[in-house]
């Protein structure tokens, strides 16, 4: 069977592109009917965030990337006398050694480097000390390590590390060039090379998806296969997300977290559906994808190893597209996702504008309809269309209050026509009319049609706006 996973850190919030990551392990596996299983790797206690693990998966969950797992989720800093077995049997077998090099020694050895203009790396020097290696161990088989040493795993001196990428083709890695890397830290937590290796061969992964940032450490886990006797998943490494100035996603891309995104007022489903097109090609011009269509269409080889482009005005086209959808449900639907953004009793009208489109998130439109709901501020001069004068502009109004006042049922299509046989009865333009009672009732030049806002703000609302621009207009020399 088919496994992946997606193996974040509790550092955080979880980022846009890490996401990515998430969404293809996920639509790869369930296109293939496998598992997508997730591991907490909290291994970095420095940079550990409390309570980010709930945070990771509560994200997951609205996203709708749920995994297999969930109720026996794997956590890293649970599991340490298993990495600590596994290094004790690296040991043993003459593949790792211990390394007592101080961290004064190890920053020296860089700045020579630097400074001679060689490559940064271990240079071995416990490595050819054996009898360090041999009585660090048996002195000490709990690994409570003694003065700040540290485990590492001895790398061939020589040869090519061969990598069949499914995403980037043959990947070849000169061995001389890979330090001897750290697998075991001086606090007995194991580093990202051992414990991803540990993990992945016993949750059973059979491809390993993440991003290009870890194609570089790929040989030191194919080193690891190799000396437990494992046989070694496939890999896939993403390419890195851009923004529209091809440098590396951040912040200043509109790139952030994706708890952030839904305070925004985003949609999964248009999150979802700009995350597949990061580096995934349907092979044909549709944009829009369900879950269920994308694990459909889901083919690791049309994923494309050139860099991704991250486009903000494309996403919010997205999420604007998808809020529309959810519009069109039931009133009491739309009502609850606004109430998350301060917005209490939705009418149906207020409904239809958001539903016209023309919001960005949720919370754009929450706060339009808010608004909305105020007493405009305007100058005057603005009920006045640009072709009109301000007679013809106090007539339409006029008349069009008079017409109105007089609706029983309070409908787009009553409305629509009394407004229209203003226009034509009193000889007005629809300028003298339909922008007039628009302004009248937005107090702005750009707004929803003059039905949809009779509808949003309801029959008693609207007739005291009106009146009041007609004093406005009639009182302004």
């Amino acid at each position: 069977m088919i496994r992946t996973r997606f193996a974040p850190s509790p550092t955080g919030e979880l980022h846009i592109g890490v996401v990515r990551t998430a969404l293809f392990a996920y639509l790869f596996a369930k296109s293939q009917k496998g598992e997508f299983l997730l591991r907490i790797e909290d291994t970095d206690r420095e940079r550990y965030v409390k309570d980010s693990e709930k945070r990771i998966v509560e994200s997951l969950d609205w996203l709708g990337i749920i995994p297999d797992n969930k109720k026996e989720i794997v956590v890293q800093s649970e599991r340490l006398d298993i990495y600590k077995e596994a290094v004790s049997k690296l040991l043993a077998e003459g593949k790792a050694y211990v390394c007592t090099c101080t961290k004064d020694r190890l920053e020296k050895l860089r700045a020579e480097q630097l400074k001679k203009g060689i490559p940064t790396g271990y240079d071995g020097h416990c490595r050819q000390k054996l009898e360090i290696r041999n009585s660090k161990l048996e002195t000490n088989q709990k690994f409570e390590i003694l003065n700040g040493a540290v485990v590492r795993m001895k790398i061939p001196n020589k040869g090519k590390i061969v990598i069949d990428d499914l995403v980037r083709g043959k990947v070849e890695f000169d061995a001389s060039l890979i330090d001897d890397q750290v697998i075991l830290k001086s606090d007995g937590f194991p580093t990202y090379h051992l414990a991803s290796v540990v993990d992945d061969h016993e949750m059973k992964i059979t491809h390993v998806i993440r991003a290009e940032e870890w194609l570089s450490s790929t040989p030191k886990h194919i080193v690891l296969y190799e000396m437990f006797g494992w046989e070694a998943p496939k890999f896939a490494h993403l390419s890195m997300i851009f923004g529209l100035d091809k440098k590396k996603l951040s912040k200043r891309h509109g790139a952030t977290s994706i708890k952030e995104y839904q305070d925004q007022g985003y949609l999964p489903e248009a999150i979802i559906n700009m995350l597949a097109l990061l580096g995934w090609n349907p092979k044909d011009e549709r944009e829009f994808f369900t879950m269920e269509e994308l694990i459909a269409e889901f083919k690791i080889e049309n994923v494309n190893k050139a860099p991704a482009i991250f486009d903000l005005v494309k996403l919010n086209s997205f999420n604007e597209y998808y809020i529309k959808q959810v519009v069109s449900s039931q009133l009491s639907v739309v009502s609850n996702l606004l109430k998350k953004f301060g917005l209490e009793n939705l009418t149906a009208g207020e409904k239809e504008i958001i539903g016209r489109g023309g919001f960005a998130t949720l919370k754009e439109a929450s706060e339009y309809i808010e608004q909305l709901r105020k007493e405009p501020e305007y100058d005057g001069k603005i009920l006045v269309f640009s072709k009109s004068d301000k007679k013809a502009t106090l007539k339409g109004l006029e008349c069009a209050l008079a017409n109105i006042e007089n609706i029983e049922k309070w409908g787009t299509q009553e409305l629509q026509m009394q407004l229209g046989l203003t226009v034509t009865r009193e000889n007005l333009t629809n300028g003298d009319v339909f922008w007039s009672v628009r302004v009248a009732l937005s107090g702005e030049e750009k707004s929803p049609s003059p039905v949809e806002l009779l509808l949003a703000l309801g029959k008693e609302e609207s007739i005291k706006r009106i009146k009041r621009a007609i004093t406005k207009l009639s009182t302004k020399s």
